[in-house]
């Protein structure tokens, strides 16, 4: 692939061949337009001046990877750069994978990769600025200025989250395990628009006749599916319990793993599970923030499609799509502002008009919360 080429004179031998792997055992063939895909190779010296030479305050995260910086190139677009630290081989190689991944998949709910730099040593990728940060900066911790996310935006942000994995599932070819699915993964725009973010830890999923692929265990603590950080299996139904944690999280806005909580309070899914099979205590692990501003049903709904991901049994898990399909209904219940006005303690619910198809859904839910066992 050409837009890689300036590769060839920094990596080592490994590198290289890892990427031509990479690109070999992909099979894929780009299908949009040339601009789309180009993913443009900047100096260090354009992307110093952008950051005003990488000048604390124009820090705005930090993570695993590196330090990322708010930037404004020469064109006046501001980018978000990300410049990795140099503490050994594993780091570049999630640079390459990145790379190749986020020039290969297109779609509206993943971020898009504008460049990257190579100079010398430097290792740096330039994306889209997303104004709104992370979702875990609108669910945790929050100062007492900041307004927390209602539950429709919440819904909104599930239902995004969920169209990227899907695409990354069923749309990529080979698929992708995402394989680091979080809140502080999912990057929000001024319209609470999530895109999925950092891809160094993605894999190409299984094909064929394989049922999984097997590798390192990677990821973050609390989010990882149980069947992969004991065995190294890697599938899709990875990502899927991964997706089910962040819904826990914004359903709750409690974090995945909160060491500041009392002995069995520090996971969250472990103190979560007694409650999805009690409909009665479903209230009990709602987000205080959201002050009873919910439906009831639309509770419900939710938390029998969190259990349904949490399922310890992958195979038990159910498939992104009818995920997508679910989240997309809840979200519809919340296009009136009527409806954005109902409260958890609201009896109008009760009356509301449904269709065929919603009691169906109705009754799966229903079914899923009273017998699953999660």
């Amino acid at each position: 692939m050409s837009c890689f080429s300036c590769f060839t004179r920094h990596r080592n031998d490994s590198s290289r061949v890892e990427i031509d792997n990479f690109t070999r055992s992909s099979g894929r063939k780009d299908t949009g337009s040339p601009n789309k895909c180009a993913a443009r190779s900047f100096t260090f010296k354009e992307l110093a001046a952008a950051t005003r030479n990488f000048r604390e305050v124009n820090l705005i995260g930090e993570g695993g990877f590196g330090r990322v910086f708010k930037g404004r190139l020469e064109t006046n677009q501001v980018v978000a750069i990300k410049q990795l630290n140099h503490d050994g081989l594993q780091g570049f190689q999630e640079f390459i994978v990145e790379v190749l991944m986020l020039s290969l998949l297109h779609h509206s709910n993943l971020v898009t990769l504008i460049g990257y730099c190579t100079d010398g040593d430097q290792r740096l990728l330039v994306y889209e600025y997303m104004p709104m940060g992370s979702l875990e900066d609108h669910l945790f911790d929050l100062d007492a200025e900041k307004k927390p996310l209602s539950w429709e935006t919440r819904i909104k942000i599930a239902v995004g989250a969920a169209r990227g994995i899907e695409y990354l599932h069923c749309k990529a070819n080979p698929p992708v395990i995402y394989r680091d699915l979080k809140s502080a993964n999912i990057l929000l725009d001024n319209d609470f628009n999530p895109k999925l973010s950092d891809f160094g830890l993605a894999k190409l999923g299984p094909v064929g006749d394989n049922t999984h692929v097997s590798t390192r265990v990677m990821g973050t603590y609390g989010y990882c599916a149980p069947e992969y950080a004991m065995s190294g299996k890697l599938t899709l139904k990875s990502d899927i319990y991964s997706f089910g944690v962040v819904l826990l999280e914004l359903i709750t806005g409690r974090k995945a793993i909160d060491i500041t909580k009392r002995h069995g309070e520090q996971n969250l899914v472990s103190w979560s599970r007694p409650f999805f099979k009690d409909r009665t205590k479903f209230a009990l692990l709602v987000d205080p923030l959201l002050q009873g501003r919910f439906r009831v049903r639309c509770l419900h709904h939710a938390i029998a499609i969190t259990a349904m991901c949490l399922q310890e049994q992958p195979t038990y898990r159910p498939h992104i799509s009818d995920i997508v399909v679910a989240l997309e209904y809840l979200a519809s219940q919340n296009d009136t502002s009527e409806r954005q006005r109902e409260e958890v303690h609201n009896s109008a619910s009760a009356s509301s008009p449904s269709n065929q198809s919603r009691k169906g859904f109705s009754r799966r839910a229903d079914y899923v919360t009273s017998s699953a066992s999660v």
